[in-house]
């Protein structure tokens, strides 16, 4: 039996971050047509609520590219639709290419949520299902408030949908319904055969060919990868079924298996990688050596154990942690230099004084906070402070933490 080769951690690390769109230069003017190609290059670009400084997809692709601006994304989803929202391990911005392999996904999620909404929100939404759908093909689009009428009076919280709500997240996750575009942060729900171009609705995948793009693709995009983290990737096909993949390639000759080193005292990784990709790792580029600060959702941080295994960063996002029990703050921005991760930041931005504060920066254990580094440091908050639009940057009082 042949040794698996060994590579090293530093190499480890570039291909993901190569693969994962940060070894690009992030000063090359991007237009519509590169953003598109940059998001296909990532796979997805995670949505999220929250905006301290601004949303998580604007901040993952703005790492990327420092000439990004929020209207090219909205052109693409909501003009040229090149882009939909949907669902991967978390509602994401997709390039419409990939949608064909969202029927299938969306099949098994049909069978899934219907137990899985009963249970969480405890009433028949399923009624509601036949009604909406008539609705928005006679009426146009719609959005969840426009049912609140519906709403139990004994509602807790944003999580305590109404039926009408629950039927509408239910048909969109299922495939039935597109978000077309939003307001504010809010969808707004559409029939798909309005949203989706017909080219990409045509196309009809079948398992073997669902199953071989997902982990196929998510390889693509890790480089080098575990069977669990392909199933991981999308959040498409079950551990088993990237198993099985994983192993006809290898018996075919399409992949080879690695030892990966890890950080630390942690123990090589077994993991898969194509051959071609094998030879090329000594070629790849390099990551800017700038200070960059990555959105707690960009997907080089996604996965917390693959994190703490190739860069030895310990790093959780601490939303929903009672203050008292932080670590850190409430929304902390990894800071990645180069290849490492040498820090975590805390910023927020207050409009009406038109400020970007720097609340706290803690370095990582071993990193000294030097003049190089601050003046790195004031750029990337400028970066920022420009991308939000606002006037000035402030520094809060003790902002130089220590790492916990």
């Amino acid at each position: 039996m042949t040794t698996p080769r060994f590579v090293a951690n530093s190499l480890a690390r570039r291909a993901l971050l190569s693969r994962q769109g940060l070894c690009r230069a992030p000063r090359v003017k991007i237009d519509a047509g590169a953003l598109l190609g940059l998001i296909e290059e990532i796979g997805f670009v995670q949505v999220d609520s929250i905006s301290t400084v601004e949303r998580a997809h604007h901040l993952i692709l703005f790492a990327r590219n420092e000439t990004y601006r929020p209207r090219l994304l909205a052109r693409l989803l909501e003009e040229d639709r090149a882009l939909f929202e949907n669902w991967t391990h978390d509602a994401s911005i997709i390039p419409s290419r990939f949608f064909p392999f969202w029927r299938p996904r969306f099949r098994r999620e049909a069978e899934r949520l219907r137990f899985v909404y009963r249970d969480w929100h405890g009433h028949d939404f399923e009624g509601h299902l036949a009604d909406l759908v008539s609705h928005i093909e006679e009426q146009g689009p719609v959005m969840a408030r426009d049912f609140n009428h519906l709403r139990p009076e004994t509602a807790r919280g944003w999580w305590d949908w109404h039926p009408a709500k629950t039927a509408l997240e239910f048909l969109w996750r299922t495939g039935r319904l597109a978000v077309c575009h939003r307001k504010g942060f809010q969808k707004v729900y559409d029939l798909s055969e309005r949203v989706i171009p017909a080219k990409h609705r045509a196309r009809e995948i079948d398992t073997d060919q669902f199953v071989d793009w997902a982990c196929d693709s998510a390889l693509e995009r890790l480089g080098i990868a575990t069977a669990g983290e392909l199933s991981a990737f999308w959040d498409s096909v079950s551990p088993a079924e990237a198993k099985n993949w994983s192993d006809r390639q290898l018996t075919a000759g399409l992949l080879c298996e690695v030892q990966v080193e890890s950080t630390g005292d942690g123990a090589p990784r077994k993991a898969l990688v194509r051959p071609d990709f094998l030879e090329d790792l000594e070629n790849l580029p390099r990551a800017p050596a700038r200070l960059r600060a990555l959105s707690p959702f960009d997907p080089v941080v996604r996965d917390r154990k693959r994190l703490a295994r190739l860069f030895g960063f310990d790093y959780r996002v601490e939303i929903f942690v009672p203050k008292s029990k932080r670590n850190y703050g409430y929304y902390v921005f990894p800071l990645l230099e180069g290849e490492r991760f040498v820090g975590r930041i805390e910023m927020r931005l207050d409009k009406n004084r038109e400020t970007l504060t720097l609340i706290a920066l803690w370095p990582e254990r071993g990193q000294r906070w030097g003049k190089g580094r601050q003046l790195a440091l004031e750029s990337e908050l400028e970066r920022h402070r420009r991308f939000v639009g606002t006037s000035r940057v402030v520094y809060s009082k003790d902002w130089l933490r220590t790492r916990l």
